[in-house]
């Protein structure tokens, strides 16, 4: 009786010491490795891919955001995000698609009301926008409702429009539209695209100095 007391209590106590260990190791030495690795070389991407301008963070490179005035450029459309979103100031409460089907009446009406919208809003004495320059990306939302970046196509569609809002020429504003677009990930992942955040942070200082 004794001896199964004594061997309990070695199992017992075997096991506390494993379990302070592993607490030890994984919950506190690893984490802080981890983290310290991440903070000394890979500091932004660490912390959010936080984007700075004149001072503050004024949002993420990795989050699109809505509430843009038409003197800017427009991100994809967000209608996944929901009612209760507050995202047009960097603060999320949730994200997602639509989930509806390509032949929903509700997606289909939100592609059309979108469509006409990028149509009169690009449309600018001297250039008018046709429905059929419209991308697809300029009407639809991505699956998460926060994509960052649109594409060159969309961004070249509203160059007229961000020209005269600013008084700038369309040359300075397509210029800036060519700067700031990425190619492809290492050549070959993915599409060109442009990353509507930074690039208005590029157009608010074009404008700064015009």
């Amino acid at each position: 009786m004794n001896n199964s007391l004594a061997n309990t209590a070695r199992l017992l106590g075997a096991g506390l010491r494993a379990l302070l260990v592993l607490t030890l190791v994984t919950g506190v030495i690893y984490p802080l490795v981890v983290t310290g690795v991440a903070q000394a070389l890979f500091h932004n991407k660490a912390n959010g891919s936080e984007v700075t301008y004149d001072g503050k963070v004024v949002g993420s490179s990795l989050i699109g955001q809505q509430g843009y005035s038409q003197a800017y450029f427009q991100p994809r459309p967000a209608n996944g995000l929901g009612e209760n979103s507050l995202n047009t100031r960097y603060k999320l409460i949730l994200s997602g698609a639509t989930n509806l089907s390509a032949d929903n009446k509700n997606l289909i009406k939100q592609v059309e009301d979108a469509k006409a919208k990028v149509v009169k809003d690009n449309s600018v004495p001297g250039h008018p926008v046709r429905p059929s320059e419209v991308p697809a990306d300029a009407v639809t939302s991505s699956g998460s409702g926060l994509d960052p970046d649109i594409s060159p196509a969309y961004a070249d569609l509203q160059v007229h429009r961000i020209a005269e809002k600013n008084g700038l020429t369309v040359a300075q504003v397509q210029k800036l539209v060519d700067e700031q677009t990425q190619g492809r990930t290492l050549g070959f992942i993915g599409e060109p695209r442009v990353n509507v955040l930074e690039l208005n942070i590029a157009l608010r200082e074009l404008v700064a100095k015009n």
